[in-house]
């Protein structure tokens, strides 16, 4: 079943305030990334910050199960639930569009639940 939570005036590192969007449903990605592109057609770097989280199987059956993206303050953090999620084009399309820069951190300061 789909779902879509928002979450407004999250508090980050104790003076960020960020709108969150958690979500497995296709139509509130394509939205949300609609309005990413919108705003990034308009930047001269096109800069999308991103994290994943994995599922807790073994590393040769691990899967990502959370995808985590963010363009700036102003706009919504995404956090696309893959491991409840049906494949969803919008999503892999805008992953793979040559116009965009995807940047991370490491993976060292993760904690094991």
């Amino acid at each position: 079943m789909a779902f879509a939570d928002e979450y407004k005036d999250v508090e980050a590192h104790g003076n960020t305030m960020l709108h969150v969007i958690h979500t497995n449903d296709k139509k509130q990605v394509a939205i949300t990334l609609a309005q990413y592109e919108r705003h990034l057609s308009l930047q001269r770097h096109k800069i999308i910050g991103i994290d994943l989280e994995y599922n807790n199987e073994p590393k040769v059956t691990q899967k990502p199960a959370l995808c985590q993206l963010s363009i700036d303050k102003k706009h919504p953090v995404l956090l696309f639930q893959l491991s409840a999620a049906e494949r969803c084009t919008v999503f892999d399309n805008f992953l793979a569009d040559p116009r965009y820069t995807f940047v991370g951190f490491s993976i060292d300061g993760d904690k094991k639940g």
